[in-house]
């Protein structure tokens, strides 16, 4: 066996081991992905500040994370108590929710489709007053269960602690884990690694700054058609629900359940709740359809098929964290691809 077919078979080993040990630690790699993830967004703005000459790489970090989680602070601090306020709104306004459904909707219900229903309003409350007073009662029947599911609540607490202390050290110690990795690469591949690790590195600046703009572009569209709607509280729900789009389907989802609340409680029928399902509804289709493959796919030089096909692609076989790693793991994987057909094109298979 020559000396090139065995380095090939034993890096080819190596790639298969390595795949087969994260395989097994799936369910612990996750907040050291997340950490990764967030520690590679943040680098570029520690190298910054630590290029200061009264602040240290340490401390530049820590300036660094502090803003980033007072930011994710903020967003919860904006979320909570404008959920508190309008849930309370609504179970104010539930009788006359309940009054509104039972007039208008039941006869639409035998009008259209045959349907007839008897609804006992009063009886309907009484029993949701009743349920109410005894959601103590609930809430103490569940403590056995978050008891025999402690175990699962503390681990996912030490996830959540860990995802900071990873970051720390992976932001802290960037430099010399990179040089590490560049001195582990073998001096034969070194330039060519090199090369490829650079072009992955600027197509991942390319994702997140178009990510940026998809965020920024939503937060206007949400809040500008919330805002046209006469609804309250439009201009935090849109930016929430803007923001969050970095996170698929997050954003969404708390911007609609934000929104419904809001519009169960201010509007007296139910087509402001329909107007608010429909701008989100429309929200989804520009964002998934036109702004993301724009926006990202073409900074990173993927067809917006491609980016759709990628989202669909990567859900199905890796869930969530599949469509959050789809776009710049297919950015990577192209670069990758790019190489190769240039090997390709240049070999004498190609060429006789």
């Amino acid at each position: 066996m020559t000396p090139e077919r065995f380095a090939a078979l034993y890096w080819l080993a190596a790639a298969v081991a390595l795949a087969w040990l994260l395989y097994l630690l799936d369910p612990v790699l996750t907040p050291f992905l997340a950490a990764a993830i967030l520690a590679y967004i943040c680098q570029p703005l520690v190298a910054r500040a630590s290029k200061l000459r009264f602040m240290s790489r340490t401390t530049a970090t820590l300036l660094v994370m502090v803003l980033l989680f007072g930011a994710l602070v903020t967003l919860l601090l904006i979320m909570l108590p404008l959920l508190r306020y309008e849930s309370g709104m609504l179970l104010t306004k539930l009788p006359e929710l309940l009054d509104i459904l039972r007039q208008r909707l039941l006869p639409l219900l035998e009008q259209y489709f045959g349907v007839s229903m008897q609804w006992d309003t009063a009886n309907f409350k009484q029993l949701l007053s009743e349920h109410w007073q005894n959601a103590g009662k609930v809430s103490a029947s569940m403590l056995p269960w978050l008891s025999s599911s402690g175990s699962t609540l503390i681990a996912l607490l030490m996830n959540l602690l860990l995802i900071p202390l990873v970051m720390f050290y992976l932001l802290r110690d960037w430099p010399q884990l990179l040089a590490r990795i560049d001195g582990a690469i073998p001096r034969r591949w070194h330039g060519k690694t090199e090369e490829i690790a650079s072009e992955v590195d600027v197509v991942l600046a390319e994702f997140l700054r178009g990510q940026v703009s998809v965020m920024v572009l939503m937060s206007v569209f949400y809040a500008a058609a919330l805002m046209l709607t006469g609804m309250q509280f439009a201009l935090p729900i849109g930016i929430v629900s803007g923001m969050l789009v970095f996170v698929p389907y997050l954003g969404a989802i708390i911007g609609l359940a934000l929104a419904t609340l809001v519009a169960l409680t201010q509007f007296d029928s139910f087509t402001g709740v329909l107007l608010v399902w429909a701008i989100f509804a429309a929200g989804q289709m520009l964002e998934g359809m036109v702004v993301t493959p724009k926006l990202v796919g073409d900074r990173i030089g993927l067809h917006p098929l491609g980016v759709i096909f990628a989202l669909l692609a990567f859900g199905q076989l890796f869930g969530f964290f599949g469509v959050l790693l789809a776009l710049p793991i297919s950015a990577m994987l192209l670069v990758g691809m790019r190489h190769l057909e240039s090997w390709y094109l240049s070999s004498p298979f190609y060429r006789n």
